[in-house]
């Protein structure tokens, strides 16, 4: 792929080499008849990109919901810790859409090489954070949801850290010339001043790693009946509390500040906050700013992304996403929020 006209962001490899080609809508169908339950014929896409998600109409009954895994993403085993850190926080009332077992227990199913995993399906919509009691609420719940994560970590599944999120993905990102040439410099300046601040601000900071959901923004939320309840732990791993609370904010930040203060006032009625962690959420939000580029330059020859983010990938892309990055070097060295004065 070249990386100086704004117009190239097409994928280079054909269909039938993408992963998710071999999947066919009767390889779908086939993978829930074999559940011993009968498809009504209609298959509707869910909003998902990095695996493929269908909600299945069945006959005199709810539909289902399968999601086929990415292949090479993700090992068995990790998957598997996947849903026992879901079975885990069910079976402690926690409001969780945790895969469906078979009649040997088995929460993983295999179809055409694919791994699959069935949901029951729920309804409900993305929560209104700007309503105050709403996070609150959230607080509330994801204290009773990292208590469970604090019973012990994953042994499989990766950690939220500065080489997996940073290093790896710049050089990624260079190593594959998905950066401009005009743009390279500026890139390469500004990514080796961001990396060792990065390491710095975990370093500084001492915290103890736990089982979190990983990518807890409102689209991963079904709020109903006034209860949150949680989907997709398809990125749950290691990582400190906050990178579960600082994706509800949002605004500026004394705005972000009023809502932090809802979300504690939440969290520390049912789990202890180690006010230190406060210091990495611009860190968190620096990472998850590379991490984002790069996986969508990872999965570019999936005919799905250029689809979906037609703008990635252009001179006008990065130059916003270099500014971005200015942006965030600037925050890293700004005080963090305040750990509010609350019970």
């Amino acid at each position: 792929m070249t990386n100086s006209n704004a117009a190239d962001n097409q994928p280079t490899k054909s269909l039938a080499e993408h992963p998710f080609a071999a999947l066919t809508p009767d390889q779908v169908l086939d993978a829930i008849e074999a559940e011993g339950l009968y498809c009504d014929g209609r298959i509707y896409p869910l909003n998902s990109y990095e695996n493929r998600v269908y909600q299945i109409g069945i006959e005199d009954s709810d539909p289902i919901i399968a999601k086929f895994y990415r292949p090479k993403r993700w090992s068995f085993e990790q998957i598997q810790e996947d849903h026992d850190f879901c079975f885990e926080l069910a079976d402690n009332e926690f409001p969780v859409v945790a895969p469906i077992r078979d009649q040997n227990q088995a929460s993983i199913r295999q179809q055409a090489g694919f791994s699959l995993a069935l949901f029951k399906r729920r309804g409900g919509h993305a929560p209104e954070l700007d309503h105050e009691d709403n996070l609150t609420i959230m607080g509330r719940a994801l204290a009773r949801l990292h208590n469970v994560g604090y019973l012990k970590t994953f042994e499989h599944r990766p950690t939220i850290n500065v080489q997996n999120f940073a290093i790896s993905n710049v050089e990624f990102l260079l190593e594959n010339n998905f950066i401009p040439n005009e743009l390279l410099p500026a890139y390469q300046s500004l990514t080796k001043d961001i990396i060792p601040k990065l390491e710095d601000a975990f370093t500084a900071v001492n915290y103890e790693p736990l089982r979190i959901h990983g990518d807890c923004h409102p689209g991963n939320i079904l709020w109903r009946d006034d209860t949150p309840n949680f989907v997709d732990f398809d990125d749950t791993r290691n990582g400190p509390a906050i990178q579960d609370l600082w994706m509800l904010l949002s605004g500026d930040k004394q705005q972000q500040q009023i809502q932090l203060d809802k979300v504690l006032k939440g969290y520390r009625q049912f789990c202890h906050f180690n006010s230190a962690e406060l210091k990495l959420i611009e860190p968190l939000r620096t990472l998850r700013i590379i991490y984002f580029s790069a996986w969508l330059a990872r999965r570019w020859q999936d005919p799905a992304f250029p689809q979906a983010f037609p703008w990635f990938n252009s001179i006008k892309y990065w130059s916003e996403h270099i500014l971005t990055l200015r942006e965030q070097q600037a925050a890293l060295s700004e005080p963090s929020l305040m750990m509010p004065d609350i019970l």
